[in-house]
């Protein structure tokens, strides 16, 4: 990613609609464990990372997480640090193989890829950092990482998966049309 005044506005209206996004998702009032909610984000940060490379996935992702943290967020520095560290887990690996190779099946392929690291890093760090969080014993966090972390973070991972799927396209065709994004390279 080129740090153009353009592309800076492009990762600030990613961020500003990823932050919508966070918004809309703590509105549901489903939530796993007490704590965890469905965050659609993470499908927008794919997104810009596709359209502007694996460096605004990073940008986005610390950057949403910190207006999170500072706002909205009751689990601030704890919250924030589990934010940046699941959605650059989803969103980097998708971007990276996308940027290589810009075609439907690799996007899918790098989907896949992210959504298995980033379940097995959100287990990890749930085991690691929900004790001091919850302020529970490690072993209860042992017992909820198969019930309750894994199809959790299964789930998230697989709507974000959906998500992306559904509105690429339409995302960056309209900012194609709004001139933010410079026109696709592949020959019509």
């Amino acid at each position: 990613m080129k740090f153009t005044t353009r592309n800076i506005v492009v990762c600030g209206l990613f961020s500003a609609i990823a932050f919508i996004l966070t918004n809309i998702g703590n509105l549901i009032p489903i939530r796993f464990a007490g704590f965890l909610s469905f965050d659609p984000k993470d499908a927008i940060i794919v997104i810009a990372g596709f359209a502007l490379g694996p460096l605004a996935t990073i940008i986005i992702s610390v950057a949403v997480a910190f207006i999170e943290a500072v706002t909205i967020s009751t689990t601030q520095i704890i919250g924030f640090i589990m934010n940046i560290i699941s959605s650059v887990s989803f969103a980097l690996i998708p971007s990276l193989l996308y940027k290589k190779n810009r075609q439907f099946k690799t996007a899918l392929i790098g989907l896949g890829i992210s959504s298995v690291v980033t379940i097995i890093l959100m287990l990890l760090w749930n085991y690691l950092i929900t004790p001091i969080y919850m302020q529970i014993p490690r072993e209860a966090v042992a017992d909820m990482l198969l019930p309750v972390f894994l199809p959790f973070n299964a789930i998230k991972c697989a709507m974000n998966v959906v998500l992306v799927v559904v509105f690429y396209k339409p995302f960056v065709k309209a900012l194609r049309k709004m001139v933010l994004l410079d026109p696709s390279k592949k020959k019509k």
